[in-house]
């Protein structure tokens, strides 16, 4: 069928369909300016990753505790994603420090739950936006042990710093029994095969002390302090 033959109840949905799609870009739009204008203030800051699914009393759970605690007394505001597990264990580990405790929350058709324990919480209907948040208002990233939403952060600041998209920052994997095996392989396949070269594994700390993880973020940013250059702002401006 030509579509000057569609019937015309078919135009009029794929036309309503179309409007929706336009006023759509305007909500996105809305959802990058509030959150850069509510988050401009929080740096420096911690993004931390990590599986929703942790319970509250799993040794993850609790080291994740500790580890935010000591970056919020330290000075840093940590960004997590808002909800349960290991999200929750960073907000409150933050929330009981000197540092603002932050969720960036989505909203999923399965509601994400959200924890109780953000000094500012702001909700994104889209990944993408969210996501860019997460690495935008960084100057580090703590990954714990997660699943597959962990791992698609990881990789994307991987993906970020390594093209030069963003401006390089400390990406610390915290419990090296658990990233072994992905570390093994990267050396193993990655960079046997060429997809890699050996000195993209210098973007990547694996550390397992609290103490230790703060020390890291501090010593990379102790010759040239926490706000980016005109180079970064620039890298930055073009997220």
């Amino acid at each position: 069928m030509s579509l000057q033959n569609k019937p015309a109840m078919s135009q009029s949905v794929e036309k309503a369909w179309s409007a929706r799609e336009s006023w759509r870009l305007f909500g996105i739009m809305a959802e990058f300016v509030e959150a850069t204008e509510r988050l401009d203030a929080i740096q420096p800051a911690v993004s931390i990753f990590g599986s929703a699914r942790t319970k509250p009393g799993h040794p993850y759970y609790k080291l994740t505790e500790q580890i935010t605690r000591l970056l919020s007394d330290a000075g840093f505001s940590v960004i997590s994603g808002g909800g349960p597990g290991i999200m929750e264990a960073a907000n409150k580990g933050a929330f009981f420090g000197q540092a603002p405790s932050v969720g960036l929350n989505i909203q999923l058709p399965n509601e994400q739950r959200r924890n109780a324990y953000q000094d500012i919480s702001q909700s994104f209907r889209h990944f993408f936006a969210r996501k860019y948040m997460f690495v935008k208002f960084a100057t580090a990233y703590v990954v714990m042990p997660g699943g597959f939403g962990t791992l698609d952060e990881l990789m994307e600041a991987l993906t970020l710093i390594q093209t030069g998209k963003t401006r390089k920052m400390p990406i610390i994997l915290v419990c090296s029994d658990y990233w072994k095996g992905m570390i093994d392989w990267f050396h193993d396949t990655l960079i046997h095969e060429g997809f890699i070269s050996p000195e993209d594994m210098n973007l990547i700390q694996v550390i397992d002390e609290p103490d230790n993880v703060v020390h890291a973020i501090f010593k990379y940013y102790e010759s040239r302090g926490f706000e980016p250059n005109a180079e970064e702002r620039e890298i930055q401006l073009n997220l």
